[in-house]
């Protein structure tokens, strides 16, 4: 899914567009145990609490695709009967009305759900009728087809603050009542995928509140997919490659290059498309971060060490260019300095000892002024 589609179905969620047909939930303690279950018609829930349920469904739509939002494809074992995926067609044809199957799947969210607290399980049903579009991308009144979904989210529930507050009862301030609050979700995904504006039994799209720590257990447990890496994780598994291939020779000059030779391959490889096509992401595989480090002056020796270090980091899973570097900005770090600069201007920052000290130097053009908290300075 892209964000056009990813966009399409939440907009959605609105009072005045939303379609969900049922919403049904599972309270959970720390102890992994069933607290209480319930299930209801979501267009009969009273408007307050409809909302709040509202902003719980669009979270699991909210971030960055392939970091907080991950498409996974089912496996083939997966789509036979008795795999994951046809439990979850089951449980979408039966739009939430089946007990059994809501318990069963319960119990693979609490086995596979790894969290120390109290935590609410909810799943939505839906059905959108898809209006056709023309090719200006004006929507007909007539329908291509009815995407039918489910959407999990699983929120932590919490104990709020102590505080003080007025006693209503007994007129006066004192202690208010510690009330549990369900937060905003951790994790959660939405089965099958919309893509290319039609229902895709052969993906989902998985929601990771924190990449770089996202609880792929559940995307393997529950759903049955396999682990797929965020663009928080890849970059730092990059971090790790380059750190074991470099050694102690991981100097400044060299990681700078490194930068600017997978930048240039992202610019070459964008300019190979037209601006109305979509590049395809700029693999970094074993040959390719081989070849970049042999055009960054990387010794020969170490670069032969890259291998090594990129199955035992990386695996099966793949690295992509535009996950590692950050195109808008190059960011240098000291102790109690930090730099971001674009990164066409990052070749021209030198690392230099001057008077015997460690320094970076940073040109400027001749009619470039500094900013220093919003006031206009000269050098």
């Amino acid at each position: 899914m892209n964000r056009k589609e990813i966009n399409e179905i939440k907009k959605r969620f609105k009072k005045e567009s939303c379609t969900f047909t049922r919403i049904c939930g599972c309270y959970v303690n720390g102890e992994h145990a069933q607290v209480t279950q319930f299930g209801k018609t979501f267009l009969n829930l009273d408007e307050e609490e409809l909302f709040k349920y509202l902003d719980i469904a669009k979270k699991v739509l909210s971030g960055t695709e392939g970091n907080n939002l991950l498409e996974l494809e089912f496996p083939l074992e997966e789509e036979e009967a008795g795999g994951r995926q046809q439990f979850l067609l089951g449980l979408r044809e039966s739009r939430l009305k089946n007990e059994d199957l809501l318990n069963r799947f319960y119990d693979l969210i609490i086995e596979h759900y790894s969290y120390a607290g109290n935590y609410l399980i909810l799943l939505f049903h839906d059905a959108y009728d898809v209006p056709v579009r023309t090719k200006d991308r004006r929507s007909l009144d007539e329908s291509e087809e009815i995407y039918e979904y489910l959407l999990c989210a699983i929120c932590p529930v919490t104990l709020s603050k102590p505080g003080l507050g007025y006693l209503e009862e007994s007129n006066e301030i004192g202690l208010r009542l510690r009330d549990w609050i369900v937060g905003v979700p951790d994790a959660g995904f939405v089965f099958p995928a919309f893509t290319e504006r039609s229902t895709d039994i052969h993906a989902t799209l998985f929601y990771a509140k924190n990449p770089k720590e996202p609880p792929l257990e559940l995307a393997e447990g529950v759903l049955g997919c396999s682990r797929k890496m965020t663009a928080a994780e890849q970059k730092e598994v990059f971090r790790l490659i380059l750190e074991d291939t470099l050694g102690p020779d991981c100097s400044y000059e060299t990681v700078k290059d490194i930068h600017d030779n997978i930048q240039e391959r992202i610019s070459e490889n964008a300019a190979l498309h037209d601006q109305k096509e979509e590049a395809e992401p700029v693999e970094l595989t074993k040959e390719t971060i081989k070849e970049i480090l042999n055009a960054s002056g990387v010794p020969e020796e170490k670069v032969s060490q890259a291998e090594r270090a990129y199955d035992e980091k990386a695996g099966d899973a793949k690295l992509y260019a535009d996950h590692v570097v950050d195109k808008r900005r190059f960011e240098v770090k000291t102790y109690d300095v930090v730099l971001h600069v674009k990164p066409e201007k990052a070749s021209q920052i030198k690392s230099q000892i001057i008077d015997g000290q460690k320094c970076l130097v940073i040109p400027m053009d001749a009619n470039e002024n500094i900013n220093v908290n919003g006031i206009q300075t000269t050098v």
